[in-house]
């Protein structure tokens, strides 16, 4: 049977480009960077993103259009013996993810209904405080939008390549972008909001630590959906006219002007009405309300704002679970659709203890840290780096060759790409690490 493809070059770059915008950049950028005391914390992001992160993209989407199949297909069939292992790693790293990004995901379909009813429609920091913390505390309203989130993205992939992934990034992308823009316009004309602009792009260096280098690792990892195999999947349906370091570039730089749009966007608003910058996986769903309330028509621009961050939410999620059903279909023979369902319902099972970790079981921390910030950290913190470094060694030891011919770099390029992967990745991934510990 013929593998499914891209229908073309900026369809793969958009779905891509949608697999890493998602939630990373718009939801979780913001609150880490604000977190780690922003301009310095940025800096080093952008870095890494550049340096380690492009190298990691390269090598995945190289390794999935030389194989032509999905992670653990693709290591058992380059490199045979133990490498298969690293796939499995990342495909259950991507589980992890996929479990509670869908709780994120779900909060997403909340606040797209509270602002059709117009409940986000305040401009008081406690009471938006209190109206986030009131709905993810709930026992039955976010396992209901968990439910739906997981539904949608088993929509979006049991309709396969082009027909699913690639016509929704197609569609969501652009209106994203559009939306965004003018959302930084009118947070760049608040009162106050060149104070949030100092904090969000003025570097203090003296605020570096190992905690902050793990946090900007494991957040460029997870803004491009390296580590795990994400990228290999869709490099899997990539044809043999498509440049990969061109789409790689334009892969990793949409997502970096997408996470510094959102800190445009956020940090105004943060400075300008005295909002708590620490506030965690919430601030954008607190912050962004108080925008709209000082807009003409900002309930329309809730509406939208919401509906395009589920979208941006979907296309991140739908590559994810492609990671996990391609290892079924590729390696068993299962139909798209069974392995779709029936990953779609463990992913479900694994996000309740996530999305209960704020209300019913907030008292069960570990390490200082509830269930779904545990599944957060691990996964992104440690997961994702350790599958950087086994992606890395097997590109740069394993199947040089291979991916030398896939990649067609210039002679000074193939040197710095190859040395990156056999040495300098692994090695400054693991000091990262080991320096945090």
């Amino acid at each position: 049977m013929s593998r499914s493809q891209w229908g073309s070059r900026v369809g793969f770059i958009l779905a891509s480009a949608g697999a890493t915008v998602g939630l990373g950049s718009i939801w979780k950028f913001p609150y880490v960077t604000a977190m780690n005391g922003g301009g310095a914390f940025l800096a080093i992001f952008v870095a890494i993103t550049f340096t380690l992160g492009l190298t990691l993209l390269l090598a995945e989407i190289a390794i999935g259009r030389a194989a032509g199949c999905g992670a653990v297909s693709a290591l058992r069939k380059l490199g045979g013996g133990g490498w298969p292992l690293v796939g499995y790693a990342g495909v259950l790293c991507g589980f992890l993810v996929l479990s509670f990004y869908c709780v994120v995901g779900g909060w997403t379909l909340g606040y797209l209904w509270r602002a059709i009813d117009g409940r986000v429609m305040s401009d008081s920091p406690e009471a938006l405080a209190a109206l986030f913390g009131q709905y993810v505390s709930s026992p039955v309203e976010p396992l209901l939008t968990l439910a739906l989130f997981v539904l949608l993205t088993l929509v979006v992939v049991m309709s396969g390549i082009q027909k699913g992934i690639e016509r929704a990034g197609k569609i969501m992308m652009p209106a994203l972008f559009l939306l965004m823009l003018v959302l930084i316009v009118r947070s760049l004309t608040l009162p106050g909001a060149s104070a949030g602009v100092a904090m969000f792009l003025a570097p203090d260096f003296s605020r570096v630590t190992p905690a902050m280098l793990v946090d900007a690792l494991g957040l460029a990892f997870f803004s491009l959906s390296v580590g795990a195999g994400c990228m290999l999947a869709y490099g899997s349906y990539l044809g043999r006219d498509v440049k990969l370091t061109g789409a790689a570039l334009w892969v990793t730089g949409l997502t970096t002007l997408t996470s510094i749009l959102a800190g445009l966007m956020i940090f105004p608003a943060i400075a300008a009405f005295g909002l708590d910058a620490a506030a965690g996986p919430g601030l954008t769903y607190m912050t962004m309300p108080i925008v709209f309330n000082h807009l003409p028509f900002g309930q329309g621009f809730a509406l939208a704002f919401f509906a395009l961050l589920l979208f941006a939410a979907l296309t991140s999620s739908v590559s994810l679970l492609e990671l996990i059903v391609v290892l079924p279909i590729d390696d068993w023979g299962v139909s798209r659709r069974r392995a779709s369902l029936v990953v779609s319902a463990l992913v479900f099972a694994a996000g309740i203890p996530a999305s209960l970790s704020f209300g019913l079981l907030a008292d069960y921390k570990w390490f200082d840290r509830n269930v779904f910030e545990l599944m957060d950290y691990g996964a992104s913190n440690i997961l994702l780096p350790l599958g950087g470094i086994g992606t890395a060694l097997f590109a740069g030891w394993k199947i040089w060759p291979t991916l030398r011919d896939e990649l067609e770099l210039p002679a000074g390029m193939t040197v710095a790409m190859r040395w990156m992967c056999r040495l300098f990745a692994p090695v400054l991934i693991g000091v990262i690490l080991v320096w945090n510990i």
